[in-house]
């Protein structure tokens, strides 16, 4: 699996081991405890709203106040130069949350029962992303994402296209759509992010594991381990529309809704999206296979929420009380209906049939991450691939990708 190491850190490592991080004070005279929880996803405030007041329903002596705040990731690093972190985080398993886990400022929970309660992959990729010279379990994977290809049934059907479970059999498809005169892929490539759900996908079957690792002890280059994925990502973009680089995430949400396009290569996260601009599409999702070995095409998944506490918030218990409600079977299953995402709580499946093309690859752990929480925070690879994908001149994009993650790296 990937690694991550030490080298990776953007803030200094000095300043982080010199703060503490007290937390909300929280305590009144009544004995009631007030916490917050701090999020980095917008999207998910009304549901962490319904389960707080949940939450609270049960436990009237804690209060819980939530603040995701645009720029979250920014915001939670400033805090902490603050000395002021808050007592419960969600946050995205990406190297962010790695760089402040290696600082010491998350409670430990290796003794706990309810990461024995957590599928052992999203374990190991937060494992990863903290490093092998840290020992220790700081955070809970709770939700999960994937990178799928969407794809509409309808015009599948018509078009008489089979999922694909090799490269060339996703290529013939796209010929398929091309010839009919439908757009094969719609992309949404003027927000530069959008690239990475497909640079993501092509990558994640064809960089071995420990890319990173190997990149940040010096012993390979993005020129020789992504060759082929540039390769693959400008043969895709042959099958888009006129205006690959003009149309943004939102007003392709809702062109794909209605009918523009066949496939779509973006994450679960969209379809919510999709389906309000259109109530009545049909769709479909499946892993992209960008190897031609189908067994070797796993799904591209990751930790979208890591839950944890602040080591030294005055109320870890109350905090940590909080942690094993979200953490029960019951709360992660109502979580991921509302969210339209994966949990890591094994046992808890995600039932919406527009997922049935990937359900397998939870319930038999054919996943793999995405190679992208593994690169240098601050490195800006969506802005990198997206003037690759305008310019096309890989070389030239391979090195700048190199010289850039040893820019950081090396600060």
């Amino acid at each position: 699996m990937r690694k991550i190491t030490k080298g990776l850190v953007a803030l200094g490592l000095g300043t982080f081991l010199l703060l503490t991080g007290c937390g909300s004070d929280g305590g009144s005279g009544d004995g009631e405890v007030t916490l917050e929880l701090f999020s980095n996803k917008s999207e998910s405030i009304d549901t962490y709203n319904g389960l707080i007041e949940e939450f609270e329903e049960q436990n009237p002596n804690i209060n819980i106040e939530l603040e995701a705040p645009p720029e979250a990731e920014t915001v939670i690093k400033t805090r902490l130069t603050k000395n002021d972190l808050p007592d419960i985080m969600s946050l995205g398993g990406n190297a962010t949350y790695g760089e402040l886990a290696r600082a010491g400022v998350f409670h430990d929970f290796t003794d706990s029962e309810v990461l024995g309660e957590v599928q052992s992959s999203y374990v190991d990729m937060l494992g990863q992303l903290v490093g092998s010279e840290e020992e220790g379990a700081y955070g809970i994977p709770y939700a999960t994402n994937a990178n799928t290809v969407i794809y509409n049934k309808e015009k599948a059907e018509e078009l008489g296209i089979d999922i694909p479970k090799t490269w060339d059999e996703f290529i013939a498809a796209l010929e398929t759509a091309k010839e009919a005169g439908e757009t094969p892929i719609y992309f949404t490539l003027q927000e530069a992010w959008t690239a990475m759900p497909i640079w993501n996908g092509v990558a994640g079957n064809l960089v071995a594991d420990d890319f990173a690792e190997r990149k940040n002890a010096g012993q390979v280059t993005m020129v020789e381990e992504y060759n082929v994925v540039a390769d693959r990502m400008l043969e895709l973009l042959d099958y888009g529309h006129a205006d690959n680089f003009g149309i943004g995430y939102s007003d392709g949400n809702t062109a794909f809704a209605n009918g523009e396009g066949v496939f779509y290569i973006q994450g679960n996260w969209a379809i919510p999206e999709i389906v309000k601009a259109n109530p009545d599409v049909e769709l479909g999702t499946f892993a992209l296979p960008s190897n031609n070995e189908a067994e070797e095409n796993d799904l591209v998944s990751g930790v979208d929420v890591v839950l944890t506490v602040n080591e030294d918030t005055d109320h870890k218990e109350e905090a940590l009380q909080f942690i094993e409600f979200m953490a029960s079977q019951e709360t992660a299953q109502r979580y991921i209906e509302e969210q339209k995402a994966f949990s890591a709580i094994q046992g808890v499946f995600q039932e919406d049939p527009v997922f049935d093309g990937i359900k397998v690859n939870f319930e038999e752990d054919r996943l793999t991450s995405f190679p992208d929480h593994y690169y240098p925070a601050g490195m800006g690879a969506e802005n990198l691939v997206q003037d690759f994908l305008i310019k096309k001149d890989k070389e030239a994009a391979l090195e700048t990708l190199d010289a850039e993650w040893d820019k950081v790296i090396n600060r």
